[in-house]
């Protein structure tokens, strides 16, 4: 959520900056709504006030001996007013909060403003495109060779999007998630085993909510969303706490499977691992002072470029503009790992710093030394990184012209020394 005070004083600033993600977008309702939002709390305030001074003057009147009825008729007219002023508060509330929580957060000044994401800047590339020799084969050729996954029995369990990792399969893609979580461990990030369901409130304070209710999974019995990403459930770790600055940063990472409905239809040029309903995703995320945020975003980039480059895959990293910004980040990086069976850059990390937004909206604050007044803090996320992907990139880049896999010797020591993957 925005500062709605910078708003209220940077209005075309704001408006400008916002149109930069949302074409069109205006703010003349939001900032009407403030201006009523704020009479109507000096009212209700007004009426309190003289509720609470006629509320006094009745006993005196009739202590003294005189008549109270002028003033018990205005005590009841007040009341009536106080109590109408109080509804249609809770009104205009309501209007603001449900465009106040639809607003994307402003985009940070180096930032590119722009609609277009294909003007996402490469800001770092590493190695070169692999090139073959021999026929190649696409990873569900390589995988389907290797009998290392199974669509048809997921899609038979669950349905398309739900792929199932069969023996070497299973065991490389185990062999990431611990190769990355210890590499994140090892840069000072705290382990965490998180929870896969979370409550509203934490889907309003990563931003997840209301505006993409329609991506997620809802279990509307118990009203808790199957998480897309374990940034939200650790956007709401530390929801409506105040952490001293002494203490900063907070700095965590965890292993979930995600889940998302991925609303839409998509080419058959997404299909196998590229876009599934679940897949596995080790994420960091940090909670840090205002004035360390960015510098804090240059550390999650630098983590996740470093676990790539280990496993000997080519990417690029792109800043990207604006328009192609997620609804609570004020600046992102992607870092895109080469698939040739795809032919193109695909997406393994992404590196947001949200500055306030998500803070704001989950109360989360941190305090400079005992006596120093609340302040929000900054909360940055980083995938480190999507497993799915990284499988395609491996199996396609790492394939020999016998339809074999060579296990990148990152991953070595957590499949017992194994060099490689063949058909059994």
């Amino acid at each position: 959520m925005l500062d709605i005070k910078w708003i209220r004083d940077n209005p075309k600033a704001a408006e400008e900056a916002l149109q930069s993600r949302i074409p069109g977008l205006e703010l003349t309702e939001l900032l009407s709504l403030d201006r009523q939002r704020r009479d109507a709390i000096t009212l209700s305030e007004s009426l309190r006030a003289e509720q609470n001074k006629v509320g006094k003057e009745i006993p005196q009147r009739k202590k003294a001996g005189e008549s109270a009825d002028e003033l018990i008729a205005r005590l009841s007219q007040i009341k009536k007013e106080s109590q109408e002023a109080q509804d249609r508060l809770k009104e205009i509330e309501a209007r603001f909060e449900e465009i106040a929580l639809g607003l994307p957060n402003v985009p940070h000044e180096s930032v590119l403003r722009s609609l277009n994401k294909e003007d996402n800047q490469v800001v770092k590339t590493f190695g070169e495109k692999p090139s073959f020799d021999f026929p190649f084969r696409n990873h569900l050729e390589v995988a389907d060779h290797l009998g290392i996954l199974d669509f048809e029995r997921g899609a038979k369990i669950t349905g398309a999007g739900f792929p199932i990792y069969v023996g070497d399969g299973a065991r490389l893609e185990r062999a990431l998630l611990n190769f990355l979580l210890d590499q994140n461990e090892g840069r000072g990030f705290v382990p965490l085993g998180l929870p896969y369901l979370v409550n509203s409130e934490t889907g309003y304070t990563s931003g997840q909510l209301p505006k993409f209710a329609d991506q997620m999974y809802h279990v509307t019995e118990d009203d808790l969303y199957v998480i897309p990403t374990a940034e939200i459930a650790l956007g709401g770790l530390h929801r409506d706490e105040i952490v001293l600055e002494e203490k900063l940063p907070l700095r965590y990472t965890a292993y979930t499977a995600c889940f998302r409905r991925e609303a839409g239809t998509y080419g058959t040029e997404e299909r196998g691992l590229v876009r599934n309903h679940q897949f596995n995703k080790v994420e960091l995320f940090s909670l840090v002072a205002p004035d360390k945020s960015y510098e804090e975003l240059e550390l999650l980039r630098s983590c996740a470029e470093d676990s790539v480059e280990k496993l000997g895959l080519h990417y690029q990293t792109t800043n990207l503009v604006s328009g192609d910004l997620g609804q609570a980040a004020a600046k992102t990086y992607d870092i895109e790992v080469w698939l040739p069976g795809q032919n193109r850059y695909y997406e393994v990390s992404s590196c947001s710093n949200c500055e306030a937004y998500q803070a704001r909206r989950g109360n989360i604050r941190f305090r400079r030394g005992k006596e120093g007044k609340p302040e929000f803090l900054h909360t940055l996320n980083g995938s480190s990184l999507a497993t799915s992907r990284l499988m395609i990139g491996i199996l396609e880049c790492y394939q020999d012209q016998d339809g074999n896999v060579t296990v990148p010797e990152a991953l070595r020591p957590y499949l017992g020394g194994q060099e490689k993957i063949g058909k059994s």
